[in-house]
């Protein structure tokens, strides 16, 4: 190859301009006769390789570009892979964690209604009394972890305690029993459920942080839109408690290689003890803060409220069989991956205060359509609208939150508000459940949860756009 084959290597080696492009023109020159062709005064060839000059001058003058060059690619492409591995541990995770253990043990509670006499109310409040006792003890001290420590070792101790968890519920046969494995899998979901992976996807991710924060939370819609059919064909062929002793050890199977292969965002001990030493205190003094965790409470309690209690109220208030429901389920979680995409998709264009009040003022206005479940075609237009705003609802809360807060505090700070997000998940399902042993049923029940719902977007519509300068 001669000085005209590659021009553009040539000018740029000779000029010494020493950025990616220049070196990757370089690169293209890979034959040790086409580099000496570039600078014959500048190289010796000794017969089989090129070697460099003996002035130390001429060495420093290209080594470096080289080197350095070199350095900057590998590390680039390493960044990338690793974007890619955190962005698919995540979606592993969030599909176990969320979707298989928190949506699908709601799948069983008709049948623990049935075999075990147990209320609405009873089977409901495991999840209440678990993640009111777990998120104010470990709600605080998990985003401090996370924040000091990283996400993934906390996310590895909560794959492994969700999957215990639906092992031990498969076993129960007590009341006092089935809120010891809820415990556990309320510990899982704090230390493994949304904190871990938020923090760690906002880490990774910055201008793309809402379109991999959509994709990642798509394991959450797939994972709850598989586990009905996963959960009627086990039980079908082995019952309902073989059926979630298969669940939890598919928990663990699935996620906890992945956690366990993932790695830090780059530089993860320098930044995470540097955000541990952050001032959190500013944000509780800000009205903002108060906001978004009030506005996300009351959507929480409505998604929460009416997810837990859908499957009780279709197949034994409304005696649709195992199968509507759960295609009724499965649909609902099936369009949450819409939600995702699109609402993930539009945080990284529109105001993400705009976003979150778009999701939450479709959470509103899906639950009224449930007053008319006698026939099945309100039903499907129920489940594409509050699946598509299910599907935003859980994600778009970190985003906002380091919108507004910054991404250095967003561990601790999401530590508070899931705390309080998830007692307002606890107690709502338990109510509304309440409410129907109380009445013989729902309809006061779906008037509260329309009132948290749009509590929560009033909220939402109050809060700034964007963070405000120091």
């Amino acid at each position: 190859m001669t000085l005209s084959a590659c021009p553009e290597s040539a000018i740029l080696f000779a000029i010494g301009i020493q950025n990616a492009s220049a070196l990757s023109a370089i690169l293209q020159c890979d034959s040790q006769t086409e580099l000496a062709s570039l600078h014959p005064e500048q190289t010796r060839n000794t017969g089989d390789e090129v070697t460099k000059p003996n002035s130390t001058f001429e060495r420093v003058k290209v080594d470096p570009l080289a080197d350095s060059g070199s350095a900057t690619i590998d590390q680039e492409l390493a960044r990338k892979r690793g974007a890619m591995q955190v962005t698919a541990t995540a979606f592993l995770v969030l599909f176990c964690i969320v979707g298989l253990a928190l949506w699908g043990l709601p799948f069983y509670y008709d049948f623990m209604v049935q075999q075990f006499g147990w209320t609405r109310a009873q089977v409901t409040s495991g999840n209440a009394l678990s993640k009111l006792v777990v998120g104010p003890v470990f709600g605080f001290l998990a985003g401090w972890m996370v924040d000091r420590f990283g996400p993934r070792r906390l996310m590895m101790a909560g794959i492994l305690m969700a999957g215990t968890a639906l092992i031990g519920l498969g076993g129960i046969a007590t009341l006092g029993m089935f809120y010891f494995f809820y415990l556990f899998n309320a510990l899982g979901y704090v230390c493994g459920g949304p904190l871990p992976n938020q923090v760690l996807l906002s880490r990774w991710f910055d201008k793309s942080r809402g379109k991999a924060m959509g994709i990642a939370y798509l394991g959450i819609g797939l994972g709850g839109a598989a586990v009905p059919w996963i959960s009627n064909t086990l039980v079908q062929h082995f019952g309902w408690q073989a059926a979630l002793r298969t669940l939890g050890v598919l928990i663990i199977v699935i996620a906890f290689p992945m956690a366990f292969l993932v790695k830090e965002a780059p530089g993860p001990q320098e930044e995470s003890r540097a955000a541990a030493q952050v001032p959190v205190k500013g944000a509780f003094k800000t009205v903002s803060f108060y906001l978004l965790a009030l506005g996300s409470m009351g959507s929480i309690a409505a998604v929460s409220g009416t997810q837990q209690n859908l499957k009780l109220f279709l197949s034994l208030d409304q005696h649709y069989t195992q199968g509507e429901a759960a295609r009724i389920l499965s649909l609902v979680l099936a369009f949450s991956i819409v939600g995702r995409l699109l609402m993930g998709w539009l945080a990284d264009r529109w105001s993400k205060k705009y976003v979150m009040l778009l999701i939450y003022t479709l959470v509103a206005a899906a639950i009224p359509i449930l007053f008319f479940a006698r026939a099945k075609a309100p039903m499907y237009v129920f489940a594409v609208v509050f699946g598509i705003g299910l599907g935003g609802d859980y994600m778009i809360i970190p985003l906002m939150t380091a919108e507004i807060f910054g991404v250095q505090v967003l561990g601790r700070l999401m530590g508070v508000i899931l705390t309080a997000d998830g007692a307002a998940e606890a107690v709502s399902p338990w109510l509304i459940g309440r409410l129907r042993d109380t009445t013989g049923s729902y309809s006061t029940g779906f008037l509260a949860l329309i009132g948290m719902a749009l509590f929560g977007a009033v909220a939402v519509a109050a809060l700034p756009k964007r963070r405000r300068a120091a």
